[in-house]
């Protein structure tokens, strides 16, 4: 789900297959959700045709008990089918982004949610015109309505920043317009931008992708390294004016809606959603600068490993130790490692996960023009969630998948459990089952190491994966906060701006032995996860929640199990810092935080002892 080491390309070939050379096991089964694109126009008319329902409601949500659950089974039903409207289209356009077919259903499916936006965007301020105890107790007489009562909770809760019936249907019909700056970016990165031809490790040619981008950063041949990383960046850079418009725009996009639902600022907006309180975000940048040690000490032990003079960005991730590297992971052979890695999870856990590999969730193997990376597509109500791969037979892609299958199962556990109201979970919450299995895979992999070397090798993928997942992601959300605070007190940032902030910023990271060179200022141009609105710092308080969570499973056995299954069948049935507090970890306190930082240093310690 991001733009980490984990993403890999899905073949060594020089040049990529199409869909159709692909096995039908390899590569998902739509016809879960829809089973034709027929039949996806005659639901796309069926909904749009239901639209102009919403009106009988507006205004009478107080008459009765009846007439509110009326009009939130009608709400319901309509979302429904929308949101498995979009999956289909979603998924259709990333399996080859070349087909202008389904990037007009994914933008029709986009301007219908923006539809039904305007035409329900009465419902929030209708039922807080109701006063509050009255609304309540609508709730409370009806048997069927109670299951409501924590979003009605939540809403309630919002009320200061919920505008007017004609207000918010002003801001309902401009969804469409403030998701430009993203949509342009993506397929102007993905499908429109030209990549260029570089030499290969063998001397040969090979025009680079995304994928190959990240597969060749572990390449060992540091100088096909060096090519890569500075000629993939260099194509940034020749359009980085672009990408400052684009970066702008999606910066006072958010602020302006934060202002319009009067926030005082998009940090406090983003995190209003969630109830997630401006102090875990600040102490998260506070917490991991004053405890840089372990990153600093990481950078220069891995210069003196590589026995180089300088540490570079594109050195970060290749292996210094033997033992795994060299050897190739089947897609077969990395269902069977997971699986493995997961069976103290226990029988049901592990049955689930059987279902999502045996009946093709997953799409595997990087095709041309397949959607870049990989990612679980969340909770759909009424489908089993998908994951996209795309899988180059490398340790990282076994990573990967323990890491998009958490997020599957976390979304398809949500989905069994809850009903449509909370059948979903907050970004907040959503890196934490994806870096769980990241640790008990990691752990298993350690159990069976036969070396030395080999533990060596696993120890410095738990380091690259830390600094990944972690560092990497908190120095993310330090530029994001900046850049944002910046913008809201109406300094101007130019592309030099934006590269010598990324650029420093990178450099207090990894402190005196990095050697940071141009190419690299301009990483934030590719950044997709710049346009999620405060997104990234959440990969980094979830791996700090996954470690404890981790921990417990393995020192507390069932008992922890229980409470981490429930956690993933929670959804958002309640806030999400209640629900970690309730599996066994208070996000309240910086102390999941700094124990990531203590358990580097551990990590480190055992590297260093048996070197």
């Amino acid at each position: 789900m991001s733009d980490n080491k984990f993403y890999q390309v899905a073949t060594e070939s020089k040049v990529l297959p199409e869909r159709e050379e692909i096995s039908q096991e390899y590569k998902w089964n739509l016809t879960d959700i829809f089973k034709s694109d027929e039949e996806w126009e005659s639901e796309f008319k069926a909904v749009s045709e239901k639209v102009s329902g919403y009106q009988k409601f507006e205004g009478k949500l107080a008459d009765s008990a009846e007439s509110l659950l009326a009009c939130f089974k009608f709400d319901e039903a309509i979302n429904i089918k929308l949101d498995q409207l979009h999956l289909y289209a979603m998924l259709s356009k990333d399996s080859d982004m070349r087909v202008g077919k389904y990037h007009s259903m994914d933008d029709r499916i986009k301007s219908l949610y923006a539809k039904v936006g305007a035409a329900s965007s009465f419902i929030r301020p209708d039922l807080l015109k109701i006063p509050d105890e009255k609304l309540r107790g609508i709730i409370d007489s009806n048997e069927d309505l109670k299951i409501y009562k924590q979003s009605i909770d939540d809403l309630l809760r919002s009320k200061k920043h919920t505008l007017s019936n004609s207000e918010e249907k002003i801001l309902a019909m401009a969804s469409e317009l403030s998701q430009t700056p993203y949509n342009t970016f993506s397929i102007f990165t993905n499908a429109d931008l030209k990549l260029p031809v570089v030499e290969d490790e063998l001397g040969g040619l090979t025009e680079l992708s995304h994928g190959r981008y990240y597969s060749a950063m572990y390449s060992k041949n540091r100088d096909y390294r060096a090519r890569v990383f500075k000629a993939y960046l260099e194509s940034y850079k020749n359009y980085i004016n672009t990408f400052t418009v684009l970066f702008n725009g999606n910066l006072k996009t958010n602020i302006f809606n934060a202002h319009a639902r009067n926030f005082d600022s998009a940090l406090e907006s983003a995190l209003h959603r969630n109830n997630i309180p401006k102090s875990v975000y600040h102490n998260l940048i506070e917490s991991a600068n004053q405890n840089l040690q372990p990153m600093h000490r990481w950078a220069a032990l891995k210069k003196k490993l590589l026995g180089i003079s300088e540490l570079c960005p594109y050195d970060v991730y290749v292996t210094v130790f033997n033992s795994h590297n060299e050897k190739k992971y089947s897609y077969e052979e990395g269902v069977e490692i997971v699986l493995n890695s997961l069976k103290l999870m226990g029988d049901d856990y592990i049955s689930s996960l059987n279902k999502a590999f045996k009946n093709k969730w997953i799409d595997v193997f990087e095709t041309k023009a397949k959607k870049s990376g990989a990612y679980s597509s969340g909770t759909t109500f009424g489908v089993h969630p998908y994951v996209l791969l795309n899988w180059t037979d490398l340790l990282n892609d076994v990573f990967t998948l323990t890491h998009e299958m958490g997020h599957n199962m976390h979304s398809y556990y949500t989905g069994q459990n809850q009903p449509y109201p909370y059948a979903n979970y907050s970004i907040f919450l959503a890196e934490v089952a994806s870096t769980f299995n990241e640790s008990l895979l990691l752990d298993h992999l350690l159990e069976i190491a036969e070396s030395r070397n080999e533990k060596l090798f696993l120890l410095e993928r738990y380091l690259n994966n830390l600094t990944a997942t972690f560092y990497r992601q908190v120095m993310f959300a330090e530029f994001e906060m900046i850049v944002y605070d910046r913008t809201e007190k109406g300094e101007s940032l130019t592309s030099e701006v934006l590269s010598d902030l990324y650029k420093n910023t990178y450099q207090k990271y990894w402190g005196p032995d990095m050697f940071v060179p141009e190419e690299e200022q301009y990483t934030w141009a590719r950044i997709p996860h710049f346009y999620y609105n405060f997104y990234v710092y959440q990969y980094a308080t979830g791996f700090a929640a996954s470690e404890v969570l981790a921990k417990k499973v393995k020192t507390e056995g069932k008992p922890a199990v229980n409470k981490y299954l429930n956690f993933l069948k929670a959804g958002s049935s309640d806030y999400p810092i209640n629900i970690l507090a309730a599996a066994g970890v208070d996000m309240n306190s910086p102390e999941p935080i700094r124990a990531v930082s203590e358990r580097m240093n551990q990590v480190l310690d055992e590297m260093e002892g048996l070197l």
